[in-house]
């Protein structure tokens, strides 16, 4: 299970840091994009903020549900907005979702620590 974590996170990472380091860096398919759903330019510095630190969280000791749960649920908005905004198709983000589903599962263990509550496990 470990090598299957650090793939997952490493393909994450590498995912995130580009496309959050493109929005950040305002590559104009970004700026379209944002245009395009309508919330202005700054909902694109804080996604690719919100991107890039999920990434790191992937790696900082017992943090790697916290990271999945923030690049998970940026996935599902931006399904949504593939969906309903862009016109575009959503099965890539829906693809990271699932993958950051999993790190969430193999990492499980951390939710109750993270959460003040003792193991069941």
């Amino acid at each position: 299970m470990t090598y299957l974590s650090i793939g997952l996170r490493a393909l994450l990472t590498l995912v995130f840091v580009a496309a959050g380091g493109a929005k950040l860096a305002g590559v104009e398919a970004m700026v379209e994009g944002f245009d395009t759903i309508g919330f202005g330019q700054w909902f694109r510095y804080v996604t690719g903020t919100i991107e890039i630190v999920g990434a790191a969280l992937l790696w900082w000791p017992n943090r790697q549900v916290i990271g999945a749960s923030i690049l998970g649920g940026t996935m599902v908005g931006a399904t949504f907005a593939n969906l309903f905004a862009m016109g575009a198709s959503p099965v890539p983000a829906i693809v990271l979702g699932l993958m950051c589903t999993a790190v969430l599962y193999l990492h499980r263990e951390q939710i109750s620590a993270i959460f003040g509550r003792p193991s069941t496990a």
